[in-house]
């Protein structure tokens, strides 16, 4: 199964990013998204990452948080993700990096833009299923710019937990039909 997310923030210590999400500490926000993750992640799924994973600098702490995640991770670079921590990234996390966008396609007909930042790919009324999946707002509605054919995986949107693809499906089918 594939997941995707975004802006995890995983060792940011900033009251803004983890107390917006309903924590306390930065401690407890990195050990519910350590919960929700592996709840639904296996060890044999995809997650893709798109973008600002890791921040501040506790990196031993990264190390140990990455290490128990699940699944097989790939990413995609997002503001934070400077050149230091995207060699970091590929060569001690063993990550696939897919650079500053990508293409991911579920079906012949299915395909999707990958991408840290929020990109107009589509219009909703067009019959193509062509959709962007992003982050980078923190907003908490997973159609912030649904009329333009985007999709929020990012944390804030999902309760600290990856989306299934399947879950993306099923609720942009359901945002389609009630237009």
């Amino acid at each position: 199964m594939d997941f995707f997310t975004s802006d995890p923030h995983i060792g940011h210590d900033k009251d803004f990013v983890w107390q917006a999400r309903g924590f306390n500490s930065i401690e407890e926000h990195d050990s519910q998204i350590i919960l929700n993750w592996n709840e639904i992640v296996a060890p044999e799924d995809t997650v893709y990452i798109l973008g600002d994973l890791c921040m501040g600098g506790n990196e031993p702490e990264w190390d140990r948080i990455y290490k128990v995640l699940n699944g097989t991770k790939k990413f995609v670079h997002g503001n934070h993700d400077t050149v230091a921590k995207i060699d970091r990234y590929v060569n001690e996390y063993n990550m696939e990096d897919l650079g500053l966008a990508a293409l991911y396609q579920y079906s012949k007909k299915r395909k999707f833009y990958l991408s840290h930042y929020p990109t107009f790919v589509n219009n909703h009324k067009e019959e193509k299923f062509f959709w962007c999946l992003a982050g980078h707002t923190h907003s908490k509605d997973t159609f912030q710019f649904g009329e333009h054919c985007v999709y929020n995986v990012a944390m804030d949107a999902h309760n600290c937990t990856p989306i299934s693809i399947d879950t993306i499906l099923k609720e942009i089918k359901e945002y389609r039909e009630a237009l």
